[in-house]
């Protein structure tokens, strides 16, 4: 059984001691940012200059720096920029900025685990990682409930950096659900294969896929949307809620036979065999060299793929469907507006 820490087991003083660089003001930079500082931690936000950040920032009352000023303050500096740009972000600004001794605290393993950034040996190298999006993080904290965490400590240069991630865990939150011990390396790669075999790379093939099949079989392709996608939250939200036997246990009969003689045919030992391959290429890093040499690159095939999936039928008929419902006027309009500014 994994290793969990809770409120108990941190004292909020240690990170309340420290100022705190916050680099990035995203999904997870805004929730940390504010959620430290409710919890009476100096915190400063380092953006880059002429970024839509600063004024969110500044108007929820934060010290807002260039990231090199903010660096040069912080005795913990937490990365909480995008995986791709983070390596590039840490030679050129934060490196040369940083504190002899100050911490580096990540929310994904990404670049450590695979070696695109490389910290000196005089630095703590630690982790919270909220198993949960920013808002959520900030909602749960203002509700005075939290999102479960993981920590763990990649480098000891200190000797005293599980009080400090402790103590960090604790300031946003996280120790109010609770704290699963693990590594970079486990942190990275079970969520690498996460994402891709199950999550969204396998779950938006197989609603392609089932959509496809439905509509060549001559179906409505609007019957095939609501079939394969719309009630797939249903699903997950019963999952969510007491794991596969409640989903099953909540359905009718007919569905849940279905599920037990149906599901090994879809998913069957050949599956698991790629899932095996994908899972190699995770551990071995060459997922990760692939994804950023492309961005490196300037990401010609993220585009194409991008590009591809946004044409699939389903998603022209998944929008007209999503204009019936009239609880949610509103639905597309976040992501197809940021799609245009991508």
């Amino acid at each position: 059984m994994a290793e969990m820490f809770h409120e108990d087991d941190a004292d909020l003083a240690v990170i309340q001691s420290k100022t705190v660089a916050v680099i990035g003001y995203g999904s997870q930079g805004h929730a940390h940012a504010l959620n430290l500082r409710d919890s009476g931690v100096n915190v400063v936000v380092g953006l880059r200059e002429g970024s839509k950040s600063v004024a969110k920032a500044e108007e929820a009352g934060l010290t807002v720096k260039s990231v090199e000023d903010a660096v040069k303050e912080g005795d913990v500096v937490v990365i909480l920029a995008p995986d791709q740009v983070q390596a590039t972000l840490y030679k050129e600004q934060i490196e040369p900025n940083l504190r002899p001794g100050a911490a580096l605290l990540f929310a994904h393993g990404f670049n450590i685990h695979y070696g695109y950034i490389k910290p000196a040996a005089d630095h703590d190298v630690i982790m919270v990682a909220p198993k949960g999006p920013g808002h959520t993080v900030r909602r749960e904290f203002e509700a005075g409930r939290g999102v479960p965490v993981l920590v763990c400590v990649e480098q000891d240069a200190s000797g005293q950096a599980w009080p400090l991630v402790l103590s960090y865990a604790k300031a946003i939150g996280g120790l109010r659900a609770g704290a699963i011990k693990t590594t970079f390396r486990e942190e990275t790669e079970t969520d690498l294969f996460g994402e891709q075999d199950v999550l969204c790379g396998g779950l938006s093939k197989l609603i392609q896929t089932g959509f496809e099949v439905l509509v060549e079989a001559g179906y409505q392709p609007e019957m095939a949307y609501f079939e394969v996608c719309h009630e797939m939250k249903l699903i997950v939200d019963l999952i969510n809620e007491g794991g596969i036997s409640k989903q099953r246990w909540s359905c009718s009969d007919t569905a849940e036979y279905g599920d037990y003689v149906s599901g090994p045919r879809v998913i069957g030992p050949e599956v698991k065999e790629h899932m095996k391959e994908v899972l190699k290429d995770i551990q071995d890093g060459t997922f990760a060299k692939r994804f950023m040499d492309d961005q490196a690159a300037g990401a010609p095939e993220f585009k194409k793929l991008r590009a591809e999936g946004e044409a699939h039928p389903i998603e022209a008929v998944g929008k007209q469907i999503r204009s019936l419902f009239s609880w949610s006027e509103e639905v597309d309009k976040d992501y197809t507006e940021g799609s245009v500014a991508r």
